[in-house]
């Protein structure tokens, strides 16, 4: 059975509907840097997610092609990814999209090393036919974090936010945004195939104790 990292570390990516301090540790990423609305036809945040997921499946499926990667054991594709920020915001504003500066990822596993990145993004620009270079091997550690699970629509995530926000300061903590620590989510739904009343959405916050 192919490995799933969601199954697999349920602490990350599936988190009740109750805030929760998490400590993430480094995990390497397919990453895609832009701004501007990620709604936007034809724009560069889905122009990323087609870049992301080019990559990923050009690794996942190594194991039938040239390339052999050490310590290659079958896996899940993990989810898609996105770290926010909107310079002069603290955490996000959702009425302001245009705003967005953004890291589309998708985490590797643990096994991919820069060396087999790299050959991934040329054999996926050579079979595809498309340049691939925007995307970058990128080392996240985000350390304490405060995350809840977000069901529904993203622009409804404030109630959620304004739930962790509560939590923090019952607890102790303070939110500590900054260029390097950002607004978190992680998508457990396909939007193009599941109503957004039912998407399920990870918002995970960097913390410090106050």
């Amino acid at each position: 059975m192919a490995f799933d990292y969601k199954k697999e570390y349920k602490e990350f990516y599936l988190p009740g509907k109750q805030p929760r301090i998490v400590d993430i540790p480094a995990m390497n990423f397919i990453a895609v840097r832009g701004k501007g609305d990620p709604n936007e036809e034809g724009g560069a945040y889905q122009e990323s997610i087609g870049l992301l997921y080019g990559i990923a499946f050009t690794i996942k499926m190594s194991k039938k092609g040239s390339r052999e990667i050490q310590g290659y054991f079958d896996y899940v594709v993990p989810p898609l990814e996105g770290f926010w920020r909107q310079e002069g915001i603290e955490g996000i504003d959702c009425g302001r999209k245009e705003l967005f500066q953004w890291i589309s990822v998708i985490r590797l596993p643990d096994f991919v090393k820069k060396s087999d990145f790299d050959w991934a993004v040329r054999e996926a620009s050579a079979k595809k036919k498309r340049d691939f270079s925007k995307a970058e091997f990128l080392t996240i550690e985000e350390g304490l974090c405060v995350q809840c699970l977000h069901p529904g629509a993203f622009d409804e995530e404030p109630r959620t936010i304004a739930l962790m926000d509560d939590f923090l300061e019952d607890q102790g903590y303070e939110n500590d945004f900054s260029d390097g620590r950002m607004h978190h989510e992680i998508y457990l739904s396909d939007a193009r195939r599941v109503p957004p009343e039912k998407w399920r959405t990870v918002i995970r916050h960097p913390v410090r104790k106050k």
